[in-house]
Parts: C-alpha cells; sequence; structure tokens
C-alpha cells in the first residue's frame, strides 16, 4: 500500500478528490498525513476524514530554507512513499526536494511545458491559445519544470475568464492525479529510488 502525504495551501478540492478515490478499500494507495503552510480551509477535509495534519507556517520563519527545514522535519515523522502537492503555493526549496525526489509530484492547470508558474491559467487566456490543458509532473528545482507523468488538453471557449476555464481543468487535474497516484501504487509508473535520509 502506497502511503501519501499531500501539502496544501487553499482549499484543498484536488486533495478532496484524491481522499475520495482512497476512501475505496480497492484504491492502492492512502494518505496518512495532510500538511499546509497556513491554516488553510483545506485541513477541514483532514478532520473530516480522521487523517491527521501540520501546520508549518509560512510567516513564522525568516527564510524558505528554514520553512522547508521544518517541513522537511515534520515530514520525516510520518516518511510517505509520495509527496502530492496539491495547490501548495510555495516553491519548496532546494533541499527539500533533494530529501525527497523524485518522489514528490505536483498538478498543474496547463499543458506544460507551456504556460508554467502561478498563473497558468491566466497566461493561456492572454496568449489567446485555442486550448490549454493539465498536467501532472514530478517536482524537480525549477519552475514546474519537472518529467511529465500526465497531462491531457482543455479547450479554450470564446468568452472564457480565468474562473470558467480553470472551473473546466480541475476535474481533469484530478482525474488525471487521482490516476497518476493509482499507477505509481501498482508499479506501472516507476519514479526511481529516493536517497536514503541523511
Amino acid at each position: 500500500m502506497l502511503t501519501v502525504a499531500v501539502l496544501i495551501s487553499g482549499t484543498g478540492s484536488n486533495l478532496r478528490a484524491l481522499l475520495d478515490a482512497a476512501d475505496d478499500p480497492g484504491f492502492p494507495a492512502r494518505i496518512i498525513v495532510i500538511g499546509a503552510d497556513r491554516e488553510a480551509d483545506g485541513l477541514a477535509h483532514a478532520e473530516a476524514f480522521g487523517i491527521p495534519s501540520f501546520v508549518v507556517p509560512w510567516e513564522a520563519f525568516d527564510s524558505r530554507e528554514e520553512w522547508g527545514a521544518e517541513l522537511d522535519a515534520q515530514l520525516r515523522v510520518w516518511n510517505p512513499d509520495l509527496i502530492v502537492l496539491s495547490g501548495l503555493m510555495r516553491l519548496l526549496p532546494h533541499d527539500v526536494v533533494a530529501a525527497w525526489a523524485p518522489n514528490i509530484i505536483n498538478t498543474h492547470p496547463a499543458y506544460l511545458p507551456e504556460f508554467p508558474g502561478a498563473h497558468g491559467v491566466r497566461d493561456a487566456l492572454a496568449a489567446g491559445v485555442g486550448e490549454t490543458g493539465a498536467s501532472v509532473i514530478v517536482v524537480d528545482d525549477g519552475v514546474d519544470s519537472g518529467p511529465i507523468l500526465a497531462q491531457e488538453r482543455v479547450p479554450v471557449h470564446e468568452g472564457d475568464t480565468e474562473a470558467t476555464l480553470h472551473e473546466r481543468i480541475k476535474p481533469v487535474e484530478r482525474r488525471l492525479l487521482i490516476d497518476v497516484v493509482r499507477r505509481i501504487a501498482e508499479g506501472e509508473l516507476d519514479l526511481g529510488a529516493r536517497p536514503s535520509p541523511n
């Protein structure tokens, strides 16, 4: 059984979808802890499903590296097989990526490498493209630059706003994320070995 930690910053809609999937006894992964960089609304999902949670508040630390060291310490308590970034709006520091890679994955609301960064939906609209998409990637030290595990196109409709387009992308993101986690758990996707903890 693949053990999963999920890190969030907001409402945790992708998290909720993954929790619902993992609630099925036949799903080959289980979420063992949920972490956040602030008192996020999505932590309510942890409570609802009876899953432990922790908060490493961004503003409590003087640097990204200090925040990352505490985040890493919290994750090591649980030692998950896989870390899922589910709307975590922070770039993980190098040391955290190095400690857990390649077993960190993230979703992105664009068809990477198109429109990386925090505003993928807005950027797609600004570019006037006819389609964008959703991607699931391995996290590396770059901005949405890691290996792509799954992706799917989503059409841009005339009159779309950032909100309407994002609402059409989200269900695709959730479906891809659940499928990728399942495939990792079943050995269909091999992310590679994680370095031994120091």
